[in-house]
Formats: structure tokens, C-alpha cells, sequence
């Protein structure tokens, strides 16, 4: 018998809507002056759904500590205003994470082109 890849399924489904549902409660009704301007850039679900990884990215990296605190701190509001939205069996716990993908990203392509503009000042031989 043959294996069918892995397609997009409900965990997927429900994940995203989690993550978008969130990112609407944070922007609208979270009043917490620390959480300020955050990105919300996934959200992984447990099979069970008890738990969620919520990534979130910032501008303002060096208030990341008061961030995450605020985050923490909301999580149970959140979490309820959530389970208004979203009718699911088991409501996940929210463990809100740090995605520094976006901070790497930036310093490769700085380092990238500073390594390409030094190839360019070096003459051919």
C-alpha cells in the first residue's frame, strides 16, 4: 500500500486560524502598552491541541523581555477570547515564542552583500 503525502489538513487549518484569530485579538482588544507592534509568524499545534507554539516577531527587539512578559501575562485572556472564536474540543494552552528567523534572515543578506561588495572592489587579475 502506498503512503499519500502529508497534505494540508485540519491541525494545519486550525493552526492558521488560531494564529489569525490571535493576531485579530492583539491588534483589537489587547490593551497592554508592552506588546506594542508584534507579528505573529506561526503557530503549531499538538496533536491533541492542549498545547500551542506561538511565534511572533517584532520590531522593537530590545523591549523583548517586557514583550514576552505582557504576552505571558495576556495569555489567559487571550486564550478565552479565542475559545469565543473558535469552537474546538480541547482550547490549546498558548506558550508564546520568540521567531528570530526574520533577525537572521536580515543579517545574512547584510553579510551577503557586504561579502559582494568586497568582491567588487578587488581587482581581476
Amino acid at each position: 500500500m502506498k503512503k499519500q503525502a502529508r497534505g494540508f489538513q485540519r491541525g494545519d487549518r486550525v493552526a492558521e486560524q488560531v494564529r489569525r484569530d490571535l493576531a485579530d485579538l492583539i491588534r483589537s482588544e489587547l490593551k497592554d502598552p508592552r506588546v506594542g507592534m508584534i507579528s505573529l509568524t506561526a503557530v503549531e499545534l499538538t496533536p491533541d491541541y492542549a498545547h500551542a507554539k506561538v511565534f511572533f516577531t517584532t520590531l522593537n527587539s530590545e523591549h523583548l523581555k517586557e514583550i514576552e512578559q505582557g504576552l505571558k501575562r495576556a495569555s489567559g485572556f487571550l486564550r478565552r477570547e479565542l475559545g469565543r472564536r473558535i469552537h474546538i474540543h480541547t482550547l490549546p494552552e498558548l506558550h508564546f515564542i520568540y521567531d528570530s528567523s526574520l533577525e537572521y534572515g536580515a543579517s545574512m543578506s547584510a553579510l551577503i552583500e557586504k561579502a559582494n561588495a568586497i568582491s567588487d572592489q578587488t581587482p581581476e587579475d
